[in-house]
């Protein structure tokens, strides 16, 4: 974990419906006047200086690109609340879960941490967020800031645990260069899988390093994919659907690319380098990455764009939602609470964010979305709003962190051909199946 020193420093109503220290001290008191004790009139009591609370804050989507514009915010944070200080603590977010159980079952939890959706479920579920609710209704029109259903997102038996802070999804990045030197037409929007094939068959050059395509083997790239087939991980009734055949057609087709048609690069291959590296080095001309990217391939030294993933049967996008919530035993939570506030909502904060291409807030200002398509790169931006028409949110149960865990170690065995994919679906369903009961 990072620590940082604090420093001075709409459309999408109905798509997220499926979403669900003190550490001063009292002054002296002012020395009395040289005057004669007859004639001295009394001095009235000195007040104590007003105490500078700090708050803890944990958060894994500003590092590694946006701790900049993180550190804006809680500028102007602490310029509008003096007596307030943020204190920012970072982890990326493959460790950032595990890092918070741990500080939550030590009794050391942040005062503010960040939360994702599919999280969100089981940490409200096991009281570990404050109830927000009265303070929310104690500051007139607040709820109002938001997209209804993003902040209806985060609540739980009608109480308000959690604030929403941003969205974002995932789409296809592709370097116009290597398409142009190949001579491939650009994606389209009626691509199927069979196009991407097609094309990253051509564009792959292994004596140059250069793959056609890539996306990673784990949980949410897979129940997205499946999601291309018409399947789930979970059945509408509940019923864990893992294992049925439009799942295990997708990830035949996630580990084929790999290790039949060897079109997207091997962990040997990678060398510990990742994808995003890799695509801005030029050695990956089709990537499946989210928007959140945009920052850390503006520098990029060739031309890049966005369209929307290719499907199977259906198309289908990620959606994910980020929320701040306040820890239930936080000793600051009027504090923590200024801070998630402003984080969320104030129209400082949400510029800020803006400008940074930091995924996109969750607020009913249409004024700041044009703000933010009118930014390049990438040239088609609206491709971010057309992918919400196939959005798909992800599978939660409270168990989480389990599931997530335990599908990602069968996926794996698939991908290195240790298990074939209906058998690591058949283990995944039962393990998923174990989690429920």
């Amino acid at each position: 974990m990072s620590t940082r020193s604090p420093r001075p420093l709409a459309l999408l109503v109905a798509l997220l419906a499926l979403l669900l220290a003190a550490c001063g001290a009292p002054q002296a008191p002012a020395a009395a006047p040289t005057t004669a004790p007859a004639a001295q009139a009394e001095a009235p009591a000195a007040q104590p200086a007003a105490e500078q609370v700090e708050i803890s804050y944990f958060t894994f989507s500003a590092a590694p690109d946006h701790l900049d514009s993180l550190d804006q915010m809680v500028a102007a944070f602490e310029q509008a609340n003096p007596g307030i200080a943020v204190s920012v603590e970072t982890a990326p977010f493959d460790q950032y879960f595990t890092k918070l159980q741990t500080l939550i079952a030590g009794g050391t939890a942040p005062d503010v941490f960040e939360l994702n959706y599919e999280n969100f479920v089981s940490y409200a579920s096991r009281g570990a967020l404050a109830d927000l609710t009265p303070m929310a209704a104690a500051e007139p029109g607040f709820a109002e800031r938001f997209y209804p259903r993003a902040y209806q997102a985060f609540s739980q038996d009608g109480k308000q645990y959690g604030l929403p802070q941003s969205f974002s999804n995932v789409v296809l990045f592709y370097n116009k260069e290597l398409f142009d030197a190949a001579g491939v037409a650009y994606p389209s929007p009626d691509w199927t899988w069979e196009d991407e094939l097609e094309a990253a068959q051509q564009l792959t050059d292994p004596a140059a390093g250069v793959w056609g395509s890539y996306s990673p083997v784990q949980f949410w790239e897979f129940y997205k994919t499946a999601a291309q087939s018409g399947c789930g991980v979970l059945g509408a009734d509940g019923a864990v659907t893992i294992n049925q055949p439009g799942c295990v057609e997708s990830l035949t087709w996630m580990v084929d690319k790999i290790n039949t048609h060897q079109i997207a690069p091997t962990d040997a291959d990678m060398a510990g380098v990742s994808d995003g590296d890799l695509f801005k080095q030029g050695k990956i001309a089709m990537l499946r990455t989210g928007i959140w990217m945009f920052g850390a391939f503006q520098d990029a030294p060739f031309e890049w764009d966005i369209a929307l993933e290719p499907g199977n049967t259906q198309k289908a996008h990620h959606f994910f939602a980020n929320a701040v919530a306040v820890s239930a035993t936080s000793d600051q939570q009027e504090a923590a609470w200024k801070w998630a506030q402003f984080f969320t909502s104030s129209p400082t904060a949400a510029t800020i964010r803006v400008d940074a291409s930091w995924e996109l807030p969750a607020l009913n200002d249409q004024a700041l979305f044009d703000s933010w398509l009118a930014q390049t790169p990438p040239a088609s931006r609206e491709v971010v709003f057309q992918a919400l028409d196939t959005l798909v949110t992800p599978p939660v149960i409270e168990q989480q962190a389990q599931m997530q865990d335990a599908v990602n170690q069968l996926l794996e065995q698939a991908k290195l051909g240790q298990l074939t994919p209906q058998e690591a679906l058949d283990e995944a369903k039962a393990e998923i199946e174990a989690l429920l009961q």
